[in-house]
């Protein structure tokens, strides 16, 4: 550090170049002028479109933005992003997202992601398909639900104390695992029920609407414990059609029905697990079996009457760790039981591959990590309504980073995770040059990934302008 000096003599200096792609692409995608026209009022003029303040609120909370009044982290440079909203007016826009008009937003975003997917699908030869250890899912949108805590640190509207002790609130959320989009999120208070019904086939429905109707022939909706409600399987057994395939796959109770078919299960009734690489695991750490002959046709009679008439029911057990929480039936037995559901028939879905398809749905956990470091974590107002609004505005953060992934990024950052995205893309500084009536962006050549920003940079550049 020797011989270091500072001075106010730059000029021309930015930073968060990447950031600025993200909000051009936010643009290039059509999601900018569709929402100024989903949230423009006749009659009514205003300096800044609300359109572009919620792009901009979106952009800035992908960008790492916490709180409403981070939108100057774009204000501030309007030699790169020109005008931007001052946060009191960010907080009007916000503000003004009525029902009716979230409703509206939602249909923007589905009709934006539609020109995004044909962009997606023309880089790629396809929609990404979903992973699994036996292989991809190919053609299948899966939707994984899930719902998680947000904890609060001051009063705030509907929050309330929470299955785990802390006070907050326990949105639910939808995302899509082949692109990993965040489809729908809704807003629910602390003491909010895990499997509460109505919520559900909401959020499911919300989700469903964002996918392309090209793409909704083949869906998989995944949840855990939280999804085995009879409402909601036969919810999404409605959605079946003649042109559509709609299959499940949730958790399932270990109760007592369970149990007696696990004890009436002879020993060669277990197969076994697939590891992560797709290999069997030995048969004494874990196995998996189907229960649907025992609980359907063994003497006490169909015990899954009431349930949809195609569910199939599926079980996992592992040799447990230390420290893991058992029942009494599973210290007798010695075994960890996961008791899964689906609708997938047993010719499509043998019992080993039912299990590892179900077991993947651990990455949702994954993204809602995300999902919390791109403004999902903190809520930033007293008002019910205006969070809700606010996490609509995270969830579109959330979509441009998985945008920009899919379109403008190759190598490690294609699959990069925000907090490593900022750092490498984003947040990079640069010189802004004018001559010759236009902007120059020039890159540091000693910056590592200089290369792969001027790519990302260059790839939403040359998109087609929305028309």
């Amino acid at each position: 550090m020797r011989g270091l000096a500072v001075q106010i003599a730059g000029h021309g200096v930015i930073s968060r170049v990447g950031t600025a792609g993200l909000r051009m692409l936010a643009f290039k995608s059509g999601l900018t002028g569709l929402l100024s026209g989903a949230l423009r009022v006749p009659r009514r003029q205003v300096v800044h479109d609300r359109g572009q303040v919620l792009t901009d609120l979106a952009t800035m909370i992908a960008d790492g933005g916490t709180a409403i009044g981070h939108i100057r982290t774009l204000r501030d440079r309007a030699e790169l992003f020109g005008p931007v909203a001052s946060a009191p007016t960010a907080w009007r826009a916000l503000q003004e997202l009525t029902a009716r008009r979230l409703d509206k937003v939602a249909v923007a975003r589905a009709k934006a992601r539609r020109r995004i997917w044909e962009l997606i699908a023309a880089r790629h030869g396809g929609i990404p398909a979903s992973r699994t250890c036996y292989g991809d899912l190919g053609e299948w949108m899966v939707i994984r639900l899930d719902a998680t805590i947000q904890v609060c640190h001051s009063d705030k509207e509907s929050a309330a104390g929470t299955f785990k002790g802390t006070y907050g609130m326990f949105p639910l959320t939808a995302w899509l695992d082949n692109t990993g989009e965040c489809l729908a999120v809704k807003l629910r208070p602390g003491n909010a029920g895990a499997n509460t019904i109505c919520d559900h086939i909401d959020v499911l429905a919300a989700a469903i609407a964002q996918i392309p109707p090209a793409y909704r022939r083949r869906v998989l909706v995944t949840v855990d414990g939280a999804g085995a409600t009879i409402e909601l399987l036969e919810f999404i057994t409605t959605l079946n059609t003649r042109s559509r395939q709609v299959h499940y796959s949730v958790g399932f109770d270990l109760d007592e029905r369970a149990k007696t078919a696990i004890a009436a299960l002879p020993e060669d009734g277990w197969v076994c697990v697939l590891d992560d690489e797709g290999h069997a695991r030995p048969a004494e750490q874990a196995g998996t079996a189907e229960l649907t002959g025992l609980l359907r046709h063994s003497a006490g009679g169909d015990r899954l009457k009431n349930w949809p008439a195609g569910m199939r029911v599926l079980v996992r057990r592992e040799k447990p760790g230390s420290g893991a929480k058992l029942s009494d039936f599973e210290k007798a037995r010695g075994w960890r039981y996961q008791v899964i559901a689906t609708n997938t028939s047993a010719e499509v879905l043998p019992v080993q591959r039912g299990e590892s398809r179900h077991r993947v749905h651990a990455r949702v956990e994954d993204f809602i990590r995300c999902g919390k470091d791109t403004g999902l974590a903190r809520l930033p107002s007293w008002s019910f309504a205006l969070n809700q609004a606010w996490c609509i505005a995270a969830a579109i953060g959330c979509d441009l980073l998985a945008w920009f992934r899919l379109l403008c990024c190759d190598g490690e950052m294609a699959a990069a995770e925000p907090g490593t995205l900022r750092y490498a893309l984003l947040h990079t500084s640069a010189r802004l040059v004018r001559g010759q009536r236009r902007r120059t962006i020039k890159i540091p050549r000693t910056w590592p990934w200089a290369g792969q920003l001027h790519r990302a940079i260059g790839a939403v550049l040359t998109m087609p302008a929305p028309t």
